[in-house]
């Protein structure tokens, strides 16, 4: 799919604030709430917009430690591969976990209260997964920038 201007900056609007009505999203973008609709739709249709989610922010639940780790398999087989990514997925915990090329196999993006529950999580369940052969973890000073809009 093309998008042309109004496509993108009808993006950048919803990103900003999905809650927007179409008619103040018409106001903006000088079209008709008929027409702010009709390209929501075809957007979503398109799988532009895959999902619309409330971003909670993590000091007011109690979890703002921040953790990466990297994890290295035992080997990198299929069987190894396939069986942690579905046991990962499964880990509350792990709010982001990306396949990487490089010294390590997976990056992990980890979310807990405090080193203590960090070390709970490491020795009760990330341990757990079969064919780990190491870790890594990186834990987090200050969030410098963290987005979820992507510039179209």
């Amino acid at each position: 799919m093309i998008l042309d201007a109004i496509d993108k900056k009808l993006l950048a609007y919803l990103q900003q604030d999905c809650k927007q009505t179409n008619k103040e999203l018409s106001n903006k973008l000088n079209l008709s709430v008929t027409a702010v609709y009709e390209r929501i739709k075809k957007l979503e249709k398109e799988g532009v917009i895959d999902k619309y989610v409330a971003l909670v922010r993590k000091e007011k639940i109690d979890k703002a430690f921040v953790v990466f780790c990297h994890i290295k398999l035992i080997q990198h087989t299929q069987e190894y591969v396939i069986k942690f990514e579905k046991e990962v997925t499964n880990l509350n915990e792990v709010l982001e976990c990306y396949h990487i090329s490089g010294d390590y196999d997976y990056l992990l993006k980890v979310l807990v209260k405090d080193m203590e529950a960090f070390r709970e999580f490491m020795v009760n369940k990330l341990t757990n997964i079969n064919h780990i052969g190491s870790t890594h973890s990186m834990f987090v000073i200050n969030e410098v920038k963290h987005t979820t809009a992507i510039n179209v």
